[in-house]
């Protein structure tokens, strides 16, 4: 009698969606709760927020922000070089009709080439080029100058994934995004309108 194998529980399903394989290592996924909230702190939808990889970038912090209404972007930039690869993730679709009228990075008029590649979308547009991998119901674009290589940029927007617990402190570390508290003053007087005491006596 042949004996069917058991069951997975359910929990041991969800596992491998909670590791990412890169460089020969297992990475644990942010936790998605930490993630909304990180994101919603800045108006970004969380499912819009992507990290990439290409050897020697690094995410330059203060670049993360919002993208449009509640897309995403992030400026990674290359200590030794100077060079910086723009990652932005945007709701929208691409696709042969859609793909020549959004601009390639930031230029803006002119024509815009697009050619398939893969999975994603190969786009120039001036000297910006840039690969468009389209997601569920979001599209996710790394793109640069002439200083980056095209097989770089393509490994990097195919390699495009949802942070790791370390890449989230880098791109949204905890508390950004929040209203900061008012800074307390010294010299406001405990009554009166609040202007500070400019007496020659206060504090005498």
């Amino acid at each position: 009698m042949t004996r069917l194998p058991r069951a997975l529980p359910y929990a041991s399903l969800l596992l491998p969606a909670l590791l990412l394989t890169g460089c020969g290592d297992e990475r644990r996924a942010a936790d998605p709760d930490d993630v909304a909230s990180r994101a919603r702190a800045m108006g970004i939808a969380p499912e819009h927020v992507y990290a990439i990889e290409a050897d020697g970038f690094t995410v330059a912090r203060q670049s993360v922000g919002v993208y449009g209404g509640d897309g995403y972007s992030a400026v990674y930039v290359s200590r030794s070089t100077g060079g910086q690869i723009h990652l932005r993730v945007d709701r929208g679709e691409m696709t042969a009709a859609t793909c020549p009228e959004l601009p390639a990075g930031d230029v803006s008029g002119g024509r815009t080439a697009c050619r398939k590649d893969g999975e994603a979308w190969y786009r120039s547009s001036g000297d910006q080029r840039e690969y468009a991998v389209p997601k569920d119901g979001h599209v996710v674009r790394v793109g640069a100058g002439p200083e980056v290589g095209r097989d770089v940029l393509r490994e990097a927007a195919l390699g495009a994934h949802h942070p790791t617990t370390d890449e989230l402190d880098a791109l949204l570390p905890e508390g950004q995004g929040g209203a900061e508290p008012p800074v307390e003053r010294g010299d406001l007087p405990p009554e009166g309108d609040g202007a500070p005491d400019n007496d020659v006596d206060a504090g005498g």
